[in-house]
């Protein structure tokens, strides 16, 4: 099966009927949601709404019992994890995942993507434009000060920013991050959300989050889960006011 895709079309996901149990436990249940080209999605609701299984849906960890999952028109539902990531989606976890040993540098340079094969690995070449292309992420990501340091002398918050210029290096379309700002001070929290909203420009972007007010200023449309089902969908003002989500979420 090709995992390449015309672009045709402004919708770059599509989760359709997509369940999946636990024990008799419905994780996810029947849900349908899309996606668009450059859109910066949030998924918001309660814990244990289905928001992080969601994710390993899409990204392949776990496989759903019915439904399937799209992206850019090709069914994407039983390929492996490393099919999808080679499809073009790249995933971020809660706890940040960079090689703490590597420098700033090191851990941007071994994202690139290459031609798949040891012959290749071993004949690649570190040209002056893999540097640029280097340097220049990691001005985007606010870590251009530091490239020369080690991940693990990094702080909380740029570990997270160093590991979404890992999947950015990837060449990822479709990004989905849970949590990035856990753990961020206030002046982190601003400048992910300036990062994020960049980067969905040209990309399309799903971040799971719980903060309000950030959600609030990154987000261009706010699913709400609940119970493994879609509750609510709209802007972040238009979800603040529905009863359903005061009620199940943002009351408590």
């Amino acid at each position: 099966m090709s995992l390449t895709a015309s672009h045709t079309s402004e919708k770059v996901l599509s989760v359709e009927a997509l369940t999946v149990s636990f024990d008799g436990f419905r994780a996810v249940d029947s849900l349908s949601l899309s996606v668009d080209r450059n859109e910066l999605r949030v998924i918001i609701g309660p814990n244990g709404a289905g928001k992080t299984t969601l994710l390993d849906m899409i990204c392949g960890k776990t496989k759903p019992t019915s439904g399937c999952v799209i992206f850019n028109g090709i069914d994407i539902t039983r390929l492996t994890e490393h099919q999808i990531v080679r499809s073009g989606v790249g995933r971020k976890f809660q706890t940040p995942s960079v090689y703490e040993d590597l420098t700033v540098f090191e851990n941007l340079e071994i994202s690139l993507p290459r031609t798949h094969g040891v012959f290749q690995s071993l004949t690649f070449r570190r040209s002056p434009e893999v540097v640029d292309r280097i340097h220049a992420m990691a001005e985007q990501i606010f870590l251009i000060d530091c490239i020369q340091d080690r991940a693990g002398q990094l702080s909380h918050g740029q570990k997270q920013w160093l590991e979404i210029g890992m999947l950015l290096m990837q060449e990822s379309s479709l990004l989905l991050l849970d949590e990035p700002v856990a753990g961020m001070s206030p002046r982190e929290r601003e400048q992910t959300g300036e990062l994020l909203s960049r980067i969905a420009v040209g990309k399309s972007v799903i971040v799971i989050e719980h903060d309000m007010d950030f959600v609030r200023r990154i987000a261009h449309k706010v699913t709400v889960l609940h119970q493994g089902r879609l509750l609510s969908e709209g802007s972040a003002d238009e979800v603040k006011q529905d009863p359903r989500v005061i009620d199940v979420y943002l009351g408590h």
